[in-house]
């Protein structure tokens, strides 16, 4: 094997972890593309349910929920398409990064793509969480007359958020470098200077999102918990933000567990002044990409099958639908009717 040194990798995305690397085996091939495919069948599905969700909606706190999940899937989908993209072109062609990228350039897109697409899900997680805490827990400090784009304005501001962190290193704080076995590029994990200040802030944001979505749910299950099941659980009718919630849930706990292996491995070498092993590193990456797998998962099964048979089974006075004058719920039986209150 030839093991000269290109003279682009002089440039700094090249200066770390210099090419040539070792021929990828054809289980990575196989690997990177049955996960790629299917996650992006997964988001595609998840994404047309939604959708036709979307149309059939009327309650107005459910279309801003799913307006939201709708973001997540399309940032998953878009997540797993361009770096997906880029992992297996060069699995299948053995490319060589300083000949098709001498300055760098593709290099520094697939690192912002990693980290834009890394913070997105996590931030919108943490939004969706402060919007279902203000509805279920101070109702009347959200207007009625709210409009939707409001909602996507939200989603907008989110990746914008995102999209600023993701360009820092392009600005001087922090850099991009290619990874080990060379299929991937994403920022210098280092307790040195500028790229120590960036990979505490991509760990941070991510762990303080997280914070944040697991301390506002928590309170937000257990108001629930009190008004449907406690004293006063026919003043109000909960069922679909019952729902909501438990998808919101299952939300961040796959996130979490996702997630915090990456975000943390980055903080403590960063913070013990470590060595990265790139063994560890990837398998954090893979192991933070599932998500993008699981989520649109949960959006499929909850939008089908939208747990009524589970609840009425199990809590039936927290399954009571919102309902017109004259007109039964489905959930109640034939000798009640409960009068309800829009949430």
């Amino acid at each position: 094997m030839n093991t000269t040194v290109h003279p682009a990798s002089n440039y700094s995305c090249f200066s770390i972890n210099k090419p040539p690397f070792l021929k990828s085996s054809i289980a990575a091939v196989q690997y990177s593309s049955t996960f790629a495919a299917l996650g992006l069948t997964s988001n595609l599905i998840a994404f047309i349910v939604l959708l036709k969700s979307f149309q059939r909606v009327q309650s107005r706190s459910r279309s801003f929920f799913l307006i939201f999940l709708g973001g997540l899937v399309v940032t998953d989908f878009m997540g797993l398409l361009v770096t997906g993209s880029i992992v297996i072109s060069f699995y299948i062609t053995q490319f060589s990064w300083p000949d098709i990228d001498p300055y760098c350039h593709f290099c520094n897109f697939m690192g912002m793509s990693m980290v834009f697409y890394g913070l997105s899900p996590l931030l919108l997680g943490a939004t969706m969480a402060i919007e279902r805490f203000i509805g279920i827990n101070r109702p009347f400090a959200r207007s009625t007359s709210m409009p939707k784009s409001r909602t996507v304005s939200m989603v907008l501001m989110v990746w914008l958020i995102a999209g600023c962190i993701a360009l820092l290193p392009l600005v001087g704080l922090g850099s991009y470098h290619l990874q080990m076995p060379g299929s991937w590029c994403f920022f210098n994990i280092s307790s040195e200077g500028y790229d120590m200040a960036f990979s505490l802030i991509f760990s941070l944001v991510g762990l303080i999102s997280i914070a944040v979505s697991f301390l506002l749910n928590t309170v937000s299950v257990i108001t629930l918990i009190r008004v449907c099941c406690g004293q006063d659980r026919s003043q109000r009718r909960r069922d679909h933000e019952v729902e909501m919630m438990v998808q919101l849930i299952l939300i961040m706990l796959i996130a979490s567990i996702c997630w915090c292996p990456l975000l943390i491995y980055v903080l403590m070498s960063v913070v013990t002044a470590t060595s990265v092993w790139s063994e560890n590193l990837l398998f954090c990456i893979r192991m933070a990409t599932w998500n993008q797998i699981f989520d649109p998962w949960i959006y499929i099964i909850f939008q089908l099958s939208r747990l009524r048979r589970v609840k009425n089974l199990y809590c039936p006075n927290c399954a009571v639908r919102k309902e017109s004058p004259g007109q039964f719920s489905r959930e109640s039986t034939p000798v009640s009717v409960h009068p309800g209150a829009p949430s």
